[in-house]
Formats: C-alpha cells, structure tokens, sequence
C-alpha cells in the first residue's frame, strides 16, 4: 500500500521525496504562470430561463471554442450546499489514517476507493495529490458504500451530487444548441451516462518547484464541473502559456472533456490542465465528472459533418477509450488523439 502524501506531510518531510521530483524539462514555472494573465469567462447561466437565452448561448459557445474553460454563476447549486460540500471534504482528510485507510484502494474499478497521485502501480513519478474518488449516479447504487465518516458524509455528498447533475444536464443542453444541435443531442449520445466525482486533497508542500499535484491532461470525459476552494492551484494551457485559473467565490468551473471535442467533431476544445501546489496552504477541490454510459456509441454529430468538414474521430466505445486512457496516463499529449482518422 503506498503511503497516502497527507501522511507523509503529518509525519515531518522537509524535501520532496525523490519519487515526486519531476525532470528538469517538466517542471512548473510558478512565478510565469503566476504573472500572466488569467481572465477566464465568467458567464450567469440565470439568462439560460429567460428572453437572453441565446446569448449566454453564444456565450457558451465562444468559451468553449476559444479556451474550453469557463466559469458559471448563478448555477442553481445553493453557498450552503457547496460550502457544505467543501467542509466534509476538509473533514474527511482530517480524519485519523486508520479511518481513512478502510477506503483505501489501488483497483481502478472500485467505485469507492482512495488512493494517491494518478495510478500509482504504473508511475515512474508521483503526485503531490491524494484523492477520494466516488461513482455517483444513480445515487441508490452507490452511496451507502461511501465513507460513514464523517457522520454527514453520504447525506451532504448525495444533497451536492444531486444539484451538480442538474446542473451537467443544463450545461449539456446548453452545448447542444450552442452547436446548432437538438437541445437533447448530447444526453442521448452519451447514453445512459455515468456521474463521478473525485476530491483531490493537495497538502503544502516543501519543494512545490520541483512536483505537480496533478501533471497536464485533458479530461476523459464529457464534461467537467469543478467545486474549489480559494487557494489558487489550477492551471490551463492557453496559447502555449500554463496560466492560473484563480477562484471566484461561489463561481463553478467547467471545462469540455474529450468526449465533446469529439461530439462536436473539435469545434469545441478539450485543452490541457494541471494542478500546482504550495508552500503554505492545503488545497481542495472536487471536480464531479459527467461520462458517458461504457457502451456509448462516440463519434462526431453527423450534422457537424460535410464535404468542408470531414470527420475528424472515428467510431468508439467510451469503455475502449477509458482503457487506453488510464494506459495511457496523464501525458502532454491528449488520449483523444488515439482515435483521429
């Protein structure tokens, strides 16, 4: 069993271990991320229920166009909901290690499992990360295997899954008619779906030039909705810059997984992203993901396809690119380019 980082930290390290020191050419440069600029779009999904509709569907589709990042307010999830969420979260990773430890798992296929960094039977180099990952929908099946502690965990994970998948049903909606779609194209291509959720525990950490928390990836799925704390820690490549995507309060993150650059045969981007640590300060965030069902059918919308606009993707199951993304790992280069024609 590998040593979870959060006790590694609680037991006293004054250098990172060497098994977390990444290359010199794969290195964060804090301090260029740091001063470049970070506006990302910030648009109020209130005007989806209203006469503005089609512009925060232009909106939309500009974002996911352009950066394949944006943030959303007025998003229907209650500050108490998330702010709750955020708080058992912190709990859960206070809690003692023998407790946290009944959770602990290295099998991919668990539906409840902890463990730390990405995949650590696989990895030359680890990551300044644990992370309690939860299969989510339907919530009948799966959360009375979540932790029993702390004692609210289940009642406040389910109350916040809920309302997230509200939200990704709305967002996916949304991207459909963004594109020119049926507004339920993108619930029926990805079939009966599948909703996860990760909380990524990022403890301080002494040489943060030397590690990542997460390194550069895309998302394997479709759609990402990420809930964070106010420590700054994500990073987005933005023309071939890592700039900092910093946190505004109440505000969610979202970002297009792989699966909608293939959908929307690439007009929209699943673009690269990683997780930066710090000296000073612990970091939470829980990023829900929104999947299609294993035996989905993924291929571009035929009506995105013509003489100009050939099909850049081929046909696949989602299980089939799972598998060759948890292969694959986290990497520069996309999983999603396995499967250009």
């Amino acid at each position: 069993m590998a040593i979870l980082v959060a006790d590694l930290v609680t037991r006293g390290t004054s250098l990172v271990p060497s098994h977390f020191v990444r290359p010199l050419s794969d290195r964060p440069n804090l301090k260029e991320a740091a001063a470049v600029d970070s506006t990302f779009p910030l648009i109020d999904l209130q005007g989806l229920h209203g006469p503005n509709r089609a512009q925060v569907l232009n909106d939309v589709h500009q974002a996911s166009v352009n950066d394949g990042f944006f943030l959303v307010k007025n998003h229907g999830i209650a500050d108490s909901v998330m702010n709750d969420m955020m708080e058992i979260s912190r709990r859960f990773f206070r809690l003692p290690e023998s407790e946290r430890l009944k959770s602990y798992s290295e099998d991919p296929t668990k539906t409840v499992r902890l463990s730390t960094s990405f995949n650590v039977k696989k990895e030359k180099v680890s990551n300044w990360r644990d992370y309690l990952r939860l299969h989510c929908y339907p919530l009948e099946d799966y959360a009375q295997h979540w932790p029993a502690q702390p004692s609210n965990f289940r009642k406040i994970t389910s109350e916040y899954c809920t309302k997230v998948r509200e939200l990704a049903l709305a967002l996916l909606e949304a991207l459909s008619e963004s594109l020119g779609l049926e507004p339920d194209y993108m619930n029926k291509a990805l079939g009966k779906q599948g909703q996860h959720m990760a909380i990524n525990y990022y403890p301080p950490c002494p040489e943060p030039e030397l590690t990542y928390g997460l390194p550069g990836h895309t998302d394997p799925n479709a759609l990402t909705v990420l809930l964070q704390d106010d420590v700054p820690g994500l990073q987005v490549l933005r023309d071939g810059k890592w700039v900092q995507v910093n946190p505004i309060p109440k505000a969610l993150v979202i970002n297009i997984g792989d699966q909608i650059q293939v959908l929307s045969n690439g007009v929209y981007k699943s673009v690269l992203h990683r997780a930066v640590v710090n000296t000073d300060k612990e970091r939470i965030s829980i990023p829900t993901f929104y999947c299609p069902s294993p035996d989905a059918i993924i291929r571009p919308a035929a009506q995105l396809v013509d003489d100009q606009h050939p099909p850049l993707y081929r046909s696949y199951t989602y299980s089939e690119f799972y598998e060759k993304f948890w292969d694959h790992g986290l990497q520069s280069q996309s999983c999603v380019d396995n499967f250009l024609i």
